[in-house]
């Protein structure tokens, strides 16, 4: 039995200054819950750090959620993404590269519900990273 899908997203080697860009951050967000046919609940909450810091957001789904914390100092934005329903796959690494200016972008996708599910999203992560050259 699974009981939703959850993508845990992380994007290296991005344009710093982007990750301080809360408006950036919400084009993404407006764009996965566009194409995936998402329902959002509420505005979501945003919080932009002072200084050199990053930006942290959080939307409700009615599919449940969908979050992204930014780290400008080390060029790194982090994604999570889950959904109660089957959805299709969001091509992540495309939209970060265009949106973050992302170098390369590692997903992990975990079907929840599963004594065994994150084995099996470890198993994944591997095969995907060996068929992808990356190993």
């Amino acid at each position: 039995m699974i009981v939703g899908t959850e993508w845990l997203v992380e994007a290296f080697d991005c344009e710093p200054e982007k990750l301080r860009e809360v408006e950036i951050l919400r084009r993404i967000f407006s764009c996965l819950v566009k194409d995936l046919s998402l329902k959002t609940i509420g505005a979501g909450i945003w919080h932009q750090f002072e200084g050199e810091g990053g930006v942290t957001g959080l939307v409700m789904l009615t599919e449940s959620h969908l979050a992204c914390h930014t780290y400008p100092e080390y060029k790194t934005a982090t994604f999570n993404l889950y959904c109660c329903r089957e959805r299709s796959t969001w091509n992540w690494e495309a939209n970060l590269k265009q949106f973050l200016g992302a170098k390369s972008v590692s997903v992990q996708k975990i079907e929840r519900g599963t004594s065994n599910s994150l084995h099996e999203s470890k198993i994944q992560n591997l095969k995907s990273k060996i068929v992808g050259g990356n190993v």
